[in-house]
């Protein structure tokens, strides 16, 4: 098989779907997120609310990775994680950050760039009580980012804090929070024939936003 056998071919568009849906447009980029969102969760065979999310380090060196979006709303786009892991010492430093969801049963996508915030300990505490009880205590046993001599090492660890915490509540670790990444340019994209794709822009200007059409 030949490097080029691994690569699909460009998509077929025979039956030119994506022309038939409408225009894509809005005063607002958060009621389109959530009408994108309800589609990909009726269309995507798992976690629609998985997005990657891109930092870069002290040397400017780019990172990304997959996780799963938590809440969003006007104020921005929330996911959470261990901050003593690289992507939350990242985030910490550069404040800054970018994500990206790609719908491929929708063949779409949306590009989002913003500033980091910290949720409040409210925030943080409510959603770590809503997690399962296993993913509280793995919480806690994870060494996010750093290295693992082996899977017995993790597995005795998650056995330990099991014991630590018995049947009680399990409390948020301290170093276990919540980031909101809040936006400052949110573009969706969506899959057009031959390449001619649309491409919609808000930017944030002020208390509201500018919106300009992008060339493909």
């Amino acid at each position: 098989m030949s490097r080029s056998d691994l690569i699909p071919p460009s998509p077929d568009y025979a039956d030119a779907h994506a022309a038939h849906e409408a225009d894509i447009d809005g005063a607002e980029p958060f009621t389109l997120f959530g009408q994108w969102l309800i589609d990909a969760r009726a269309k995507e065979p798992n976690d629609a609310n998985a997005m990657t999310v891109a930092t870069v380090d002290e040397d400017g060196m780019p990172d990304a990775r997959m996780v799963l979006l938590k809440d969003f709303d006007a104020q921005g786009f929330v996911f959470y994680t261990n901050t003593h892991s690289n992507k939350g010492q990242q985030l910490l430093s550069a404040r800054k950050a970018a994500l990206l969801f790609h719908w491929k049963s929708l063949r779409r996508q949306v590009r989002i760039r913003g500033t980091v915030e910290i949720v409040t300990d409210a925030e943080a505490d409510d959603y770590f009580a809503s997690r399962a009880r296993n993913s509280q205590i793995g919480a806690w046993a994870s060494a996010q980012s750093q290295p693992l001599e082996s899977r017995f090492a993790l597995e005795k660890r998650v056995a330990e804090y099991g014991l630590k915490f018995g049947l009680g509540a399990v409390p948020r670790p301290p170093h276990w929070t919540g980031f909101r990444i809040v936006p400052q340019q949110i573009e969706f994209w969506r899959d057009k024939p031959f390449r001619l794709h649309d491409r919609l822009k808000f930017e944030r200007a002020g208390e509201g936003w500018m919106t300009s059409k992008l060339y493909p």
